[in-house]
């Protein structure tokens, strides 16, 4: 056998069928590297989630066809890589994988070579708080990020280096005070034990508010300015959220109702329920799982409420795809349950806590995103009782769940406290009109209010 070398060309991947372009956030392998089989190149940003592309082949890396920070469009080159065979049969061209086999990362920032420095100054909120804790200088920290920026990881390396030392309470209270105000402050210990003990004896919450979490500062990156204001910069996720609602607005009439339901019998029996749940499944039994399970029985009654609006056409999608809408510190990413339809209320519960983990880890893969054809959001956790959303496009509808409340309600003449929730649903108008969305809603109002104790999960 003969050894012999061919070069070929790594294109960007289609990762996504709605993907055309890309861009390179930074190359994670150089110009002489030895590359192995699966071992990610480089990563890249797109208007969803960020990735990692690995390598198919065993080689050397050769020359770098774009630049950290350059949009690459679907099938165009990034960087050719150099086989070395021990036959003397051709070499096929390598292939990227597609979405599913590209992995999320968690640092969007990338390098832009080490003689640019123009974003050398500018610091996000989490590397702020890390460099505080830590007691951190941040002038004495290379930046790795794009422009030169400082990230997390660049901190934790130099932390790691015996470049830093434990900053003092107070320093770490005022560099917190400095920053801006961008959420709630965090509770006590005395505060959370307090809720904690509330929330034992209280089987539904009043205000919908988690005050047993501890919230978390927004990771959004933050430009310079002066005393009396700061710019944010605006992230493609977030570009995407923005480009996305202005044309749900600006192309859908929308519509909205709002139904009440009694959901005083769902919650005894998912108080009932959710101790041996949690104990054998691992994961929380919430009310969006029985929500999510009224839903799509509810939609396989009333079809039109899965459709899309094609000009001349309404297309009805025969799988019931449940798009969850999740919210992070700076961003809501909607990833999708396939085949609600097909699932039970146990099924519901993994893939809620399962999709809700993958976001707020980052670990979402673009093939979560896809194929959504309804949209749920359970605004009822931040202590909402009335939202009107914005269809999440090109969707038909969509519906939030708002929060349990105790209160008096009339039955057979006599006042009784019951637990109620309201449901809103935003319509679109081209397709759906107030008698078929007033059908859904009181069919997902029985569907909730037939929920007993002896209604099974699984």
């Amino acid at each position: 056998m003969s050894s012999h070398k061919q070069v070929i060309d790594v294109v960007m991947p289609q990762l996504a069928e709605s993907l055309v372009s890309a861009t390179i956030g930074k190359w994670l392998k150089k110009p002489g590297d030895t590359v192995e089989q699966y071992d990610p190149i480089c990563e890249v940003i797109t208007d969803k989630v960020n990735a990692e592309i690995p390598s198919t082949v065993d080689g050397v890396m050769g020359e770098l066809l774009a630049a950290e920070g350059e949009e690459v469009a679907v099938g165009q080159a990034i960087c050719r890589m150099e086989l070395t065979a021990a036959s003397d049969e051709p070499i096929q061209e390598a292939a990227i994988p597609r979405a599913a086999q590209a992995e999320p990362v968690r640092e969007t920032a990338s390098s832009g070579g080490h003689a640019d420095e123009s974003q050398r100054g500018r610091y996000s909120p989490a590397v702020h708080t890390l460099a505080a804790e830590h007691g951190v200088n941040l002038a004495q920290v290379q930046g790795t990020g794009l422009g030169g920026r400082i990230t997390r990881k660049d901190v934790l390396a130099f932390v790691e280096n015996g470049g830093s030392k434990p900053a003092p309470e107070a320093h770490v209270h005022s560099a917190m005070a400095a920053m801006p105000t961008m959420a709630p402050a965090t509770p006590s210990p005395g505060t959370v034990a307090a809720d904690l003990s509330r929330a034992a004896l209280e089987p539904v919450r009043h205000s919908g508010l988690h005050l047993t979490e501890t919230p978390k500062i927004p990771t959004i990156e933050v430009e310079g300015g002066d005393r009396s204001e700061y710019f944010i910069d605006v992230t493609p996720i977030r570009n995407t959220i923005a480009t996305r609602m202005r044309q749900s607005v600006s192309e859908i009439p929308h519509g909205w109702m709002m139904i009440e339901v009694d959901v005083t019998n769902l919650v005894q029996l998912r108080n009932k329920i959710k101790d041996e749940f949690k104990r054998k499944e691992g994961v929380n039994l919430t009310y969006l799982a029985f929500l999510l399970k009224a839903v799509v029985s509810a939609i396989k009654d009333y079809p039109i409420m899965n459709s899309v609006w094609a000009v001349d056409k309404i297309i009805v999608k025969r799988d019931i795809n449940i798009s969850l809408a999740v919210g992070t510190e700076d961003s809501v990413l909607t990833p999708v349950i396939k085949k609600a339809d097909q699932k039970n209320i146990a099924g519901l519960a993994r893939e809620i806590d399962e999709l809700a983990t993958k976001v707020r880890a980052g670990k979402l893969k673009l093939d979560d995103m896809q194929g959504g054809t309804f949209t749920v959001n359970n605004t009822g956790s931040f202590g909402s009782i009335l939202t009107q959303p914005i269809i999440n496009y090109p969707q038909a509808a969509i519906l939030t769940f708002e929060s349990i409340v105790k209160k008096p309600v009339v039955i057979n003449d006599m006042i009784a406290v019951r637990s109620m929730a309201n449901l809103c649903l935003s319509l679109d108008h081209r397709i759906l009109d107030g008698v078929i969305c007033g059908r859904f809603m009181q069919r997902v109002k029985d569907n909730m209010e037939s929920y007993s104790l002896e209604t099974q999960v699984y």
